[in-house]
């Protein structure tokens, strides 16, 4: 679905941050890129989904320059973001919040992620950080992207809340058909995905999870 050919970005002409990137991601898997905080983790998610363009090298989307369909393009109908901080709309209720982008029903989309219907017309603010992380994915599967960009998805979490933001995602790739791609700094969150790319100098590594962990 996804292609990352001779990829290289730099933020200034002597701070280059990602060379010679060659990626592939399927549909219907999970990754995860690992690396330490600064590496470049956060930038190759913006990459993906179009928040910015490469130095060198093409992303391709089905085969096609996600240039030459616009950056703008691609993020409006192939690209969903699930941010750390959540992004939500603070004066809004839970379902408005989901309604901004959703081509898919909004209840639907609620009840995936196992919010309670008592939430829905509540006020963000006043849900837990586990409860506006189930809201901001709960956007992004609603929106009926094919691609799900999440940065550091449990970062803010406790333990069990993390598992199961984990399974929710393993769920919306592996059930729903989604390529879902996490940035992460736990190496024990990035072993439960299907594909692990982790940083080493410069490039990305991918590996094959264990088959235990596709469940």
């Amino acid at each position: 679905m996804l292609q990352i050919v001779d990829m290289m970005y730099s933020y200034t002409d002597y701070n280059t941050v990602l060379e010679d990137v060659n990626l592939d991601f399927e549909q219907g898997k999970l990754y995860a890129i690992l690396g330490k905080s600064g590496c470049g983790k956060t930038t190759m998610l913006s990459l993906l989904g179009g928040l910015d363009s490469p130095r060198k090298g093409k992303i391709l989307y089905n085969g096609t320059d996600i240039r030459e369909y616009g950056l703008d393009r691609h993020r409006q109908d192939h690209a969903a973001f699930i941010f750390q901080g959540y992004n939500l709309i603070e004066y809004m209720t839970v379902k408005e919040n989901v309604a901004l982008t959703a081509k898919l029903p909004v209840e639907e989309a609620l009840e995936k992620v196992g919010l309670s219907k008592e939430l829905w017309d509540r006020n963000v603010l006043k849900l837990s950080g586990g409860q506006q992380q189930r809201v901001a994915i709960a956007r992004g599967i609603a929106s009926n992207k094919p691609i799900l960009l999440a940065d550091e998805p449990t970062g803010n979490l406790d333990e069990d809340t993390a598992k199961d933001i984990l399974a929710l995602l393993k769920k919306s790739a592996h059930e729903e058909g989604r390529c879902v791609i996490m940035v992460t700094h736990s190496s024990a969150l990035a072993q439960e995905a299907d594909v692990l790319c982790e940083f080493q100098d410069k490039h990305f590594v991918a590996k094959e999870a264990a088959d235990e962990n596709r469940s």
